[in-house]
């Protein structure tokens, strides 16, 4: 599937590359192709951001703006642009992802510097029950309970099931503070191995999860706040548990430097990046079920989004190169939990 998405999208974008290469790598001046690469759960705000800047960028510069665009889970989008899949812009569920990019040379190093470190929105890691949550879950230890049926992503094809895990293993930590007064890792290993043993399915993204969530498959779901928002304002029958005790995510973007050179459409993936910061966009992600970083837009929706009152970030446990080594290595927590060791 993603063989055939590159190949679909190296085809619509190879006039306005040639075009480019001609040019010496300037952008071409009529129409342009800007081509992106997200991670599927961001993919019904970007659908509804994508006609606000097409109408900006004509009326600044008289160029029509066509958008082509991929979805997938967030480990396998980083992977696919690292294997040749030639995105301007990548939307990534977990700073991990980018960093992928940036050892492979294809995205610059200063990418953090533009506002919020590069992160275009947060939110947080929730628990979604069936309608008027008939087992009275209220907290990510309650997913431990006998007969409760788990649903999350697998970390390693899904970034969101980084932070899904990342928020279970955070609240163990958090847990072994109240009762021994400082963080036990030991506890917080056994506390995720309590959860996953009630591990219902391992979805590829945490769009997948939602999807076997909604066709009746288990109790609970974790998943991002966002996810679960958009699809209660569309109808669906669920409840939202915000546990004390959960994580903060931050999701990156990025304008993968290699291609827009070389496509020639450094300017325009650069007003699109900016243009995610913007009220506009800003206010459509909040819409959408994240929580936006823009400061006013955040006031404006701030009854929607309380701050739950264990809330914490990824530097509570180590930042994300800690993270990688003691969760995520071949003989990490993660590996040993799947292996049962």
């Amino acid at each position: 599937m993603v063989l055939s998405l590159m190949a679909s999208l190296f085809a619509g974008c190879s006039s306005s590359a040639d075009q480019a290469e001609a040019s010496g790598g300037t952008a071409p001046q009529g129409d342009v192709t800007l081509v992106i690469g997200a991670y599927s759960v961001v993919k019904d705000s970007v659908q509804d951001i994508i006609p606000l800047f097409q109408k900006k960028w004509k009326e600044e510069t008289g160029q029509t703006v066509t958008f082509q665009e991929s979805y997938e889970a967030s480990g396998t989008q980083a992977r696919a642009i690292v294997g040749g899949f030639e995105a301007d812009v990548a939307l990534l569920s977990l700073e991990g992802d980018i960093d992928k990019l940036t050892k492979a040379e294809l995205v610059n190093k200063d990418w953090k510097d533009k506002p919020d470190g590069g992160m275009i929105t947060t939110s947080v890691a929730v628990i979604g029950t069936r309608e008027r949550n008939p087992l009275g879950i209220r907290s990510f230890a309650d997913l431990a309970k006998p007969g409760v049926k788990v649903l999350y992503p697998n970390p390693k094809t899904s970034g969101g099931a980084q932070w899904d895990i990342n928020a279970i293993y955070g609240a163990g930590l958090k847990e072994s503070e109240r009762e021994e007064g400082k963080k036990d890792p030991a506890f917080a290993k056994a506390f995720l191995e309590s959860v996953h043993a009630n591990i219902e399915s391992l979805d590829k993204s945490g769009r997948a999860s939602m999807a076997a969530f909604e066709y009746g498959v288990g109790d609970a779901l974790v998943t991002y706040e966002n996810e679960l928002v958009a699809r209660i304002k569309k109808g669906a029958k669920y409840e939202v548990v915000v546990p004390d005790d959960t994580i903060l995510i931050e999701n990156p973007a990025a304008v993968v430097d290699r291609n827009v050179d070389k496509h020639g459409t450094r300017e325009v993936a650069e007003a699109f990046l900016d243009f995610l910061w913007s009220q506009q966009a800003q206010e459509v992600f909040a819409e959408n079920g994240f929580r936006p970083t823009n400061p006013e837009v955040y006031a404006k929706f701030e009854k929607d989004y309380p701050v739950p009152s264990g809330l914490f970030d990824i530097e509570y446990l180590g930042g994300w190169g800690e993270v990688r080594d003691t969760l995520y290595s071949k003989r990490g927590i993660w590996y040993q939990v799947l292996a049962g060791i």
